[in-house]
């Protein structure tokens, strides 16, 4: 069996209700398998990751800090990351105007 670590960002540990949690699965198994049993145990992860039964765009998906596919097989320790859309502002550009001294 494989032992993966999952962590869930922003809403989608809300949901779930914790920000890390490990689910064991198959040694053969895929990011997908993992994802199953990750929602097995957070039905309520369900309706926020998937839109007619396909993981939604606006989701990201990392397995040990990478971009990763729901296809790509796991291996033991690894650690995937669900967290949705992470939006900024842009860096401030100086005006002198406001910040020279007089």
């Amino acid at each position: 069996m494989t032992t993966v670590r999952w962590r869930l960002f922003a809403d989608l540990a809300e949901v779930a209700g914790e920000r890390e949690t490990a689910v064991t699965v198959a040694d053969d198994a895929t990011v997908e398998d993992a994802l199953d049993a990750l929602l097995d145990n957070h039905d309520g992860l369900r309706t926020r990751v998937f839109d007619d039964g396909v993981l939604a765009d606006h989701v990201n998906l990392l397995r040990n800090g990478a971009d990763t596919s729901l296809s790509e097989e796991v291996s033991d320790g690894d650690e995937l990351a669900l967290f949705p859309p992470v939006s900024g502002g842009c860096v401030p550009t100086p005006n002198p105007d406001r910040t020279e001294r007089r």
